[in-house]
């Protein structure tokens, strides 16, 4: 494994392509260490990502876990050629999905909650000391996009899939994650640089592609 490191994301360990086909066949085949080994490597990523998009620690924790469990039960059935990166995530992305229309339904008397993103993102002491005024800005450029634009970043930014992975994820055309990408950059752009006047003018716009 190979491993990069991401200022303010901490250290990621990118599987090699021969690695992560030995691990498919060991996971196929029974294998718990290959469990733990993927485990290892995923956990923490898939954490970050659900965290950022659902914004409440115990709901992410709770579709990882759920997560986890997808690949246990589909061990056997995977294909010898399994990207696992881009299957763990299209997995979490879809319970992710399904979890919010889940909320859309037992909250539909209330019009105000058609925004589905309830809660911050929990930060403990020492998130926030070790964060500087740029990070702090850029993680809350992210939290403030819409989802369809905050998963193509933190996909492609944060957890360095490939775009055309990260677009199999995400169930849409290369092109089309390419141009979610490119709206992602203008937005945290606007964001960072001037908060205050995105926040007057940006807050129309954010909100009319949250409700497509």
């Amino acid at each position: 494994m190979t491993v990069s490191q991401l200022r303010g994301c901490g250290v990621i360990y990118i599987v090699e392509p021969e690695i992560e086909v030995a691990l498919v066949w060991r996971l196929r085949a029974g294998d718990s260490a290959a469990f733990d080994e993927i485990y290892a490597v995923f956990n923490q990523r898939l954490l970050s990502f659900l965290t950022r998009m659902a914004k409440n620690r115990s709901v992410a924790e709770d579709l990882l876990e759920e997560t986890w469990l997808r690949l246990v039960s589909s061990a056997e059935d995977l294909r010898a050629d399994t990207r696992l990166g881009p299957w763990l995530f299209t997995v979490a992305r879809n319970l992710y999905v399904s979890y919010c229309r889940s909320r859309v339904r037992e909250w539909a008397y209330t019009a105000d909650l058609v925004l589905l993103w309830p809660g911050e993102l929990p930060r403990t002491p020492f998130d926030v000391a070790s964060l500087n005024e740029f990070e702090e800005r850029l993680e809350a450029a992210i939290a403030y996009l819409p989802p369809i634009y905050r998963e193509a970043i933190l996909l492609v930014g944060v957890e360095q899939l490939r775009p055309v992975d990260a677009a199999k994820v995400c169930g849409v055309s290369a092109e089309s994650l390419r141009q979610r990408l490119k709206r992602a950059r203008e937005l945290i752009s606007r964001f960072v640089t001037d908060q205050d006047s995105f926040a007057k003018t940006g807050r129309k716009e954010l909100s009319h592609v949250t409700k497509r």
